[in-house]
C-alpha cells in the first residue's frame, strides 16, 4: 500500500517562506469560520471547507481525470462525498504532517498538502498534485519513487496517480490553519493544511491507475453506457411514479440536472397532459 506526501522540496520551491500579515490571516480565518446564526453568544464554529472551494476542488479533479493521457478508457466521473469530507476533518484538525488515521488508511486514498505565506486556493495543491505526471510513465510508475516521504531520493508522483485513478469516484476535502505545525522539522507559525480523501482507494502496487482506450469505453456496467466529458457518468433515470396522475401518460420525458456542490439532483420526468 503506497502512500506519499507533497515533496517538502518542492513545497520550498513554490511557496514564499513569510508569514501572514494580520490582514491576510483575518481573510482567511473568515473564510473557514462562521458564526452560529443563533443570536446568542457562542463560539465561532470552524468549517471544513467552504462551498465554493468545495466545489472547485471537485470540478478540478473531474476536469483533468477528463484530460489524462494516454486517455483512459474507464475514468468515473467523480462526485463529492460527506463521509469522507468528515474523516478529512477529523485528520485536518490533528495538524499533523503525515497521513491518518492509521485504521483508516487501508480503506481510503489521500492526497495532503500545506502551505503558508500568502493566500493560495486549494486547487493549487490539486493542480501540484497532477503536475507529478511529468515524473510519471504509464502504466506503471517506474521513474517514480514511492518511498517518499521517509527516503526522498527522486521524483514523486503518487498524488497524481491517486487523483487520476479511475475507479477512485468519491472525494471529500477538509481545510484547517494549524498553529505551529511541524512540517518535517520545520515549524511553520500559520500553515493552511488541505487533506483530501478517496474511495474506493487507489495506488495499488502493480496496477495501472486506469485504463488506456477510447474515452467511456470500458465504463462499468453501473453506468449504464453514460458518458460526460470523457467520464463514465452515472445519468439518473426519471420517475414518473412520483406524478400521482392517473390520467398523465409521460408522453415526454425529460430529466433536468441539477448541480449542487454534493450531488448531481435530477427532476422527474415532465408529463405532457393526454388522456390514456
Amino acid at each position: 500500500l503506497l502512500y506519499s506526501l507533497l515533496d517538502i522540496r518542492d513545497l520550498l520551491i513554490m511557496l514564499p517562506m513569510a508569514l501572514f500579515n494580520s490582514t491576510d490571516l483575518s481573510a482567511l480565518l473568515k473564510k473557514y469560520m462562521d458564526e452560529d446564526e443563533d443570536r446568542e453568544m457562542k463560539p465561532r464554529r470552524k468549517r471544513a471547507i467552504s462551498s465554493s472551494d468545495m466545489q472547485a476542488i471537485l470540478d478540478l479533479h473531474n476536469k483533468l481525470r477528463a484530460q489524462v493521457y494516454p486517455p483512459a478508457s474507464n475514468m468515473e466521473y467523480m462526485v463529492w462525498d460527506t463521509e469522507l469530507e468528515r474523516t478529512a476533518e477529523e485528520w485536518a484538525e490533528t495538524c499533523l504532517w503525515e497521513h491518518g488515521p492509521a485504521g483508516l488508511l487501508p480503506q481510503i486514498g489521500q492526497n495532503l498538502g500545506v502551505h503558508w505565506g500568502r493566500y493560495r486556493p486549494p486547487t493549487s495543491h490539486v493542480q501540484a498534485w497532477y503536475d507529478e505526471v511529468k515524473d510519471y510513465s504509464f502504466p506503471y510508475p517506474q521513474e517514480c519513487n514511492p518511498h517518499c516521504p521517509f527516503t526522498c531520493t527522486g521524483p514523486v508522483c503518487t498524488h497524481y496517480t491517486q487523483l487520476v485513478w479511475a475507479t477512485s469516484s468519491r472525494i471529500g476535502c477538509a481545510i484547517n490553519v494549524c498553529y505551529d505545525m511541524n512540517v518535517w522539522g520545520q515549524i511553520w507559525a500559520k500553515a493552511v493544511y488541505l487533506v483530501c480523501n478517496y474511495s474506493p482507494k487507489g495506488n495499488w502496487w502493480g496496477h495501472a491507475p486506469y485504463k488506456h482506450g477510447t474515452p467511456c469505453s470500458a465504463c462499468p456496467p453501473s453506468y449504464g453506457g453514460g458518458c460526460r466529458n470523457n467520464l463514465c457518468y452515472k445519468a439518473r433515470n426519471c420517475f414518473p411514479h412520483m406524478f400521482r396522475v392517473p390520467a398523465c401518460k409521460c408522453l415526454e420525458k425529460t430529466c433536468c440536472q441539477i448541480s449542487t456542490h454534493f450531488l448531481d439532483v435530477y427532476q422527474p420526468c415532465i408529463c405532457k397532459s393526454s388522456v390514456e
